[in-house]
Order: C-alpha cells, then sequence, then structure tokens
C-alpha cells in the first residue's frame, strides 16, 4: 500500500521534471545562435573606419597596435591619402601579417 501511494506521488513529480529539462535544453541549443547574430551586428558596427579614426580610438580599438603605430597610421593617412583598403596597412613599418589578420575584422574603409 505504502509502495503505490509514494508511485502515485513521484510518477507525475519525475514527469515534470523530464519535460522541464528537455524545455532547457532546447533553450540552451537556441541561445548560441541568438548570441552570434547579436555578436555579428555588434562587430560590424564597431568597426573602426581607417579614414576617420584618430591616434586614441586606433590605439584603444585595436589588438597590438600602440601609441607609436597608431600614431604611424595617421602620418600614412595624412601624407598619402585616404586608405583605399584595409590591406594598405602593410604598408606601414611595424605593422605585418600577423598584426593585421588579427585586426582585420575590426577594421573597415569608407
Amino acid at each position: 500500500m505504502r509502495n503505490s501511494v509514494l508511485s502515485y506521488l513521484f510518477l507525475p513529480l519525475f514527469a515534470c521534471l523530464s519535460v522541464s529539462a528537455h524545455a532547457v535544453t532546447q533553450t540552451v541549443e537556441q541561445m548560441p545562435r541568438a548570441a552570434m547574430a547579436t555578436g555579428a551586428v555588434q562587430a560590424q558596427s564597431a568597426r573602426l573606419d581607417l579614414n576617420k579614426a584618430d591616434v586614441q580610438v586606433l590605439e584603444a580599438g585595436l589588438s597590438g597596435i600602440g601609441k607609436a603605430k597608431a600614431e604611424a597610421i595617421v602620418a600614412y593617412r595624412e601624407a598619402n591619402g585616404p586608405f583605399t583598403s584595409v590591406d594598405e596597412l602593410l604598408e606601414i613599418k611595424g605593422i605585418g601579417n600577423a598584426l593585421l589578420e588579427r585586426n582585420r575584422d575590426k577594421l573597415k574603409v569608407e
């Protein structure tokens, strides 16, 4: 008698737990897609324009770019006119392929 009463009490409990666990699993699987979509939109809007950014913005926004390289980017832009592509950064002393590739997704040219 006691076992049958306990089984009537625990059966709905376990059924609810199973449904809840399934719902959480589906929610967690959907979260990264939404987060990636939001991140992609933020990444596009947060890109630095090489033709408009000043020394402080370049220094703060780019990985591996300190004050000296940021000043070199601005000096190159002033001497040679606006950048036509991000790849033009390779013309600046101290900026190589590795540094450019590390920052390519953070940059744009308008």
